[in-house]
């Protein structure tokens, strides 16, 4: 091990002998996301650096506290890319920079560095392409895990064939970091696509979600989507070819492509005019929802300003109304709701889990983390 490594073993064995929780922090940038942040900090930043880089094989194995800016860079230079979009928060979890909606100026600015590899695999974060590729845990090949008696476990490989009974290196995906502290992972990445295109329509959001679900049972290049205040916005992404004869059978207006570029870099990193408007009205009281549903689920029939992303999948919400009035809304649609922002999150950031999932949840808890060190209460109350 080296002396990164050793540091942190040194303060999780510390932590056990005195039943101190710990806050695994890498780049400070979802401290707001799931329960309060609880514990001594046990910084894995200068748990960095890229182990190894096969462009040829599309993997990629990364420490940790590696900056995500550093491992996208290194991923650009060989023509690849981290296909699932992962948001790049700024430092406190948001961003005074904005980019302007289509049909601005587009001035939109690159985001400040921020964000750690280990973050973006804990909180299972993903962008406007989730839905045509696939979320984070779709790409964790392998990795290595410390747990509560500071033990440096592995799990998985390098290659998909590697993966034999328990997928576990996958369930750390989403588990923000209740299980151990994330050290290294081996990563798949997938070349940047050779063409994208960007279209504008305007319709209504049941018009919208009709037409998302009707072009996602067609073999069209469609990367993303996004619906906000009667305007469908569309991205093409793939050969060339397919990427023209889905235009002409879409129709719509072609978005400048450095317009585009900069809209698709503010909904993934919340610094568009949708979330930037979301964190003034938190400010002021608000929540921000984010919904999980059916693709095919009509308009939610909710108070405050919504967003339809990921072909319809996913519905961000932006209100007053009371918490049980937007879980019950994700549950009679047959879905689920996150509290992603709020200044109250008393009613919990995560839907409560049924008994056979706590279940679950808890003897895994039990199994990696016996003593409860590891982020208490960031994803499950009393965890």
């Amino acid at each position: 091990m080296d002396a990164a490594l050793d540091r942190l073993v040194e303060q999780v064995q510390a932590a056990r002998a005195d039943k101190t929780p710990l806050d695994i922090r890498g780049g400070g940038t979802k401290a707001f996301f799931g329960g309060p942040p609880n514990g001594e900090p046990l910084d894995v930043a200068p748990l960095a650096g890229i182990s190894s880089y096969e462009p040829s094989e599309l993997v990629v194995t990364v420490r940790c506290g590696t900056p995500l800016a550093e491992l996208e860079a290194a991923l650009a230079e060989k023509g690849q890319c981290l296909p699932f979009e992962p948001p790049r928060f700024a430092a406190g979890g948001h961003s005074s920079r904005t980019v302007p909606p289509l049909g601005g100026n587009g001035s939109g600015e690159m985001p400040p560095p921020g964000g750690t590899v280990g973050g973006m695999v804990a909180s299972g974060l993903a962008g406007p392409a989730r839905a045509a590729v696939g979320g984070v845990r779709d790409y964790v090949l392998g990795a290595k895990l410390l747990n509560g008696r500071a033990e440096l476990l592995s799990f998985g490989g390098t290659v998909m064939k590697n993966v034999a009974g328990y997928d576990v290196s996958r369930m750390l995906a989403g588990s923000m970091g209740i299980l151990g502290v994330l050290c290294e992972v081996s990563l798949k990445v997938l070349p940047v696509a050779p063409a994208t295109l960007t279209l504008r329509l305007e319709m209504d959001a049941a018009t919208a979600v009709k037409r998302l679900n009707e072009w996602g049972g067609q073999p069209l290049p469609l990367n993303a989507s996004a619906w906000w205040e009667g305007t469908l916005v569309l991205r093409l992404s793939g050969a060339g070819a397919a990427v023209r004869a889905a235009q002409a059978r879409i129709g719509g207006e072609v978005v400048d492509p450095v317009l585009a570029a900069a809209f698709w870099q503010g909904l993934r990193d919340h610094r568009d005019e949708f979330f930037v408007g979301a964190l003034r009205a938190v400010a002021g009281g608000a929540s921000l929802w984010r919904l999980s549903v059916p693709a095919t689920t009509p308009p939610l029939a909710l108070s405050g300003e919504q967003l339809v992303e990921w072909g319809g999948a996913q519905r961000w919400i932006c209100t007053t109304a009371p918490a049980a009035t937007l879980r019950h809304a994700a549950v009679a649609a047959g879905g689920h709701a996150v509290l992603f922002r709020a200044t109250d999150k008393s009613a919990g950031a995560f839907a409560p889990l049924t008994p056979p999932l706590d279940r679950i949840h808890r003897e895994l808890k039990k199994a990696f983390d016996p003593d409860g060190l590891f982020n208490p209460g960031r994803l499950v109350p009393g965890l």
